[in-house]
């Protein structure tokens, strides 16, 4: 986090919800995707990267 966060208190000076820039907060959200992409993907079967670039090469992609 790059910038200074605000903090939001009750009564008591306990704090119950954070202010941060918009920039910060779509990072957090892609962050947060990015997340969940790699946790419906984590039983897929693993490609080596010799094996990846071996495939670009067949299809003519490299």
């Amino acid at each position: 986090m790059s910038q200074t966060l605000q903090y939001l208190t009750d009564e008591h000076g306990d704090r119950t919800a954070v202010v941060l820039p918009i920039g910060e907060y779509e990072k957090l959200l892609e962050d947060l995707e990015d997340l969940a992409v790699v946790a419906e993907r984590r039983d897929e079967p693993v490609v080596s990267h010799d094996d990846f670039l071996a495939e670009l090469k067949r299809d003519g992609t490299l």
